[in-house]
């Protein structure tokens, strides 16, 4: 009999787990507390080292079919417009690398994981099913579920039981609330601003084709083409507090605040801001929540349980590898799950082991990037005569999309 993975969370790191299990061998049970698979957010980069995890998978046709690809990669000073440094994209990426640099609709991503995940007789996929806890002993795991009953709300109570347990249920896992016993992850003191737009239905200056950033004292904003080139992904990243009650919160509000936090930028960003309610829904606002790098593998697997994506590792969005790692998570739990030889805790902890580290290393430096970025006085000064230096040698991550 195949051996039973139970996975909870339906998002881009739950769908890839199940794809991985499935590939290895495994009959994977995913549960989703949601009543539908539904990806809030805007969009997503994707390095070279991770569209060779959903290569490996076989999702390169359906990735083409529905992400754009960037030429290239520019940085800008917010507050005089200048270019500071570029770096070409294309096929000098795939030449160094092996595979794309792709930039996708957080929701396509989930779309085609779904898609595959459908497709596959070993995946069993199941919404509307709130993760209550779990337990493991006798080689077993078990985990507790409700699910509504009826037409009334009411919740039904169940148990499933497994031979693994993947925790790919995001920031607020319940997995890794009993795993580890943490505390809920932590502002960073930090709010993104998310808005998607038609590009047709910007000034043709506006339109773009490439990856753009823009740099400024304590904040930052990014944006780049998504879903074959027709919507401009923008992201605009400030210094800042929540707002007590973000579930009440007029968003409606964000554009004015947005446009105020950048007043003192150069004209063309200014009016790439002012453009995005025109052209689109608005913005979002999303309060930055992070915890520290993962400190061992004993924070990604015990036992039969084990973490990934966000569950495991959230991290800020300066370096764009926060579903990039999760893909990658997958891939490597794929590779642990089917070594047949190991006991299943052997094989987990194989995966935590060999994880951990490289999180550990994007979140440090996702983080201090983010110190980079928004810098200010002489570190802004020194950041952009390095930049003006030394080009695309600063923006090549080859440690990152040469992946593990």
């Amino acid at each position: 009999m195949k051996k039973q993975i139970l996975i909870a969370g339906g998002g881009i790191g739950g769908l890839a787990a199940a794809l991985a299990g499935a590939q290895a061998g495994w009959e994977a049970r995913l549960y989703e507390r949601a009543p539908a698979f539904t990806e809030v957010g805007a969009g997503v980069q994707l390095g070279p080292n991770v569209v060779r995890c959903l290569q490996a998978w076989g999702l390169h046709a359906p990735l083409q079919a529905v992400a754009a690809f960037p030429e290239r990669i520019a940085v800008h000073s917010a507050r005089s417009g200048a270019e500071l440094a570029s770096m070409r994209l294309g096929a000098d990426i795939v030449a160094r690398y092996g595979a794309a640099y792709a930039a996708i609709h957080r929701a396509d991503l989930q779309a085609l994981l779904l898609e595959a995940a459908q497709q596959h007789p070993h995946i069993h996929l199941n919404l509307d099913h709130s993760v209550h806890g779990w337990r493991q002993e006798g080689g077993v795991v078990t985990l507790s579920l409700a699910r509504s009953a009826s037409e009334s709300g009411e919740l039904a109570a169940f148990e499933v039981e497994g031979d693994a347990l993947i925790g790919a249920d995001g920031l607020r896992s319940r997995v890794r609330a009993q795993l580890l016993g943490e505390a809920p992850a932590r502002a960073s003191g930090h709010l993104a601003y998310r808005a998607v737009v038609r590009q047709q239905a910007l000034p043709a200056a506006l339109r773009s084709t490439q990856v753009t950033a823009w740099l400024g004292p304590r904040l930052h904003v990014v944006h780049y083409p998504v879903r074959r080139g027709e919507l401009l992904n923008v992201i605009a990243i400030r210094h800042g507090q929540a707002p007590l009650d973000l579930d009440g919160w007029d968003h409606g509000a964000n554009a004015a605040e947005l446009e105020a936090a950048l007043a003192q930028t150069c004209a063309p960003l200014q009016d790439l801001i002012r453009a995005v309610p025109q052209a689109g829904s608005g913005w979002r606002l999303w309060p930055l929540l992070d915890r520290d790098p993962v400190a061992g593998a004993h924070e990604m697997a015990q036992g039969l349980v084990a973490l990934l994506g966000d569950a495991a590792h959230p991290m800020r969005p300066y370096l764009a590898q926060g579903a990039g790692m999760a893909i990658e998570d997958a891939a490597q739990l794929q590779q642990a799950l089917a070594m047949h030889d190991l006991e299943v805790p052997l094989r987990l902890r194989r995966y935590a082991l060999n994880r951990w580290q490289r999180n550990a290393r994007v979140q440090e430096r996702a983080r201090r990037n983010g110190v980079i970025f928004h810098a200010r006085g002489p570190v802004r000064w020194g950041r952009d005569a390095a930049m003006r230096l030394l080009g695309a040698r600063l923006l090549d991550v080859p440690w990152l999309y040469r992946g593990v």
